[in-house]
């Protein structure tokens, strides 16, 4: 998205570093593939994704808003970042994985079904689970949130959408200006638990404890998808929350078991936020070691 921008190549580069270690010589890894049409119209129609090739400049950047910059190689990066997402479903659905982690960007969780916003282009976490839905016949798909933003695009998205629950924790006020409590969804499918500038990993704990991990329980989810974002670690530029590494694992850990007792263990998580490149690659790391029963 051009120099001095917070969402930079580098950030994949550090989680490439993390993933280097010994203890994670055993992950299978692949490369995203690109999303096919079909995968992306069952989120955003057809003329939004013509636009956004429309947009992609030949040379230098483009702008669709004051955050979210293309340059010529931007949309393949999103066509493989919505690509990535639908292969690690379909290695879960499938029982090829036990779980996934995609290590993608752009990210997705403020991308509308008609807008780009806030760095992202493509609603990825969105695409994941209509495929789900659609290829593997998930009847119920919860998505969960711990990105520092609120995850405006994947909320609308899914707000009228009883198969759908969607559980985000974030830090409020803050952009993008959504996620309040009261924010439930057409059939009470939203759960939202903010927190204020400051906020620990204590107070990250309870917000599971209290909010999202009872109605995730009770929901009771073919598939577990996650909205990895890292922005709410203490280090970060971007947030104003206090978490660190250890809060990451702790939390995947505790979605973990939910999974294990309501979908067979079938998680997907992917890539969002995290914008200190250092804590990122510690926090990818505590969080895919936790996914690999670490």
């Amino acid at each position: 998205m051009g120099p001095g921008h917070p969402e930079r190549p580098e950030r994949l580069r550090a989680i490439e570093r993390g993933l280097e270690e010994a203890r994670f010589a055993l992950l299978a890894r692949i490369s995203a593939p690109r999303a096919e049409l079909a995968a992306l119209e069952r989120v955003h129609p057809q003329s939004y994704l013509a636009a956004l090739e429309q947009a992609a400049p030949r040379e230098g950047y483009s702008a669709l808003d004051s955050d979210t910059l293309m340059c010529p190689d931007t949309i393949e990066a999103v066509w493989r970042a919505a690509g990535g997402a639908v292969a690690a479903v379909e290695e879960v659905m499938s029982g090829r994985a036990d779980n996934a982690f995609v290590a993608a960007r752009p990210p997705g969780h403020h991308a509308g079904a008609h807008n780009p916003m806030g760095f992202c282009f493509v609603n990825n976490v969105a695409v994941a689970a209509r495929h789900a839905q659609a290829a593997h016949g998930a009847e119920r798909v919860a998505i969960v949130d711990f990105d520092v933003h609120h995850g405006n695009g994947t909320q609308e998205i899914f707000w009228a959408d009883e198969s759908a629950l969607f559980c985000s924790t974030h830090q409020a006020p803050f952009y993008p200006g959504t996620g309040g409590r009261n924010e439930t969804g057409a059939h009470d499918n939203i759960v939202n638990a903010p927190l204020f500038a400051g906020s620990t990993g204590d107070a990250f704990r309870e917000a599971l404890d209290d909010r999202i991990l009872p109605r995730l329980r009770d929901f009771a989810p073919d598939l577990i998808l996650i909205s990895a974002g890292f922005d709410a670690h203490e280090r970060d530029p971007l947030g104003g929350l206090r978490l660190r590494e250890v809060d990451f694992g702790d939390a995947t850990k505790r979605l973990m078991e939910i999974a294990d007792k309501r979908c067979d263990g079938r998680i997907v998580s992917m890539l969002e936020g995290g914008y200190d490149v250092d804590a990122l690659s510690l926090c990818v790391s505590a969080h895919v070691l936790a996914l690999m029963g670490g």
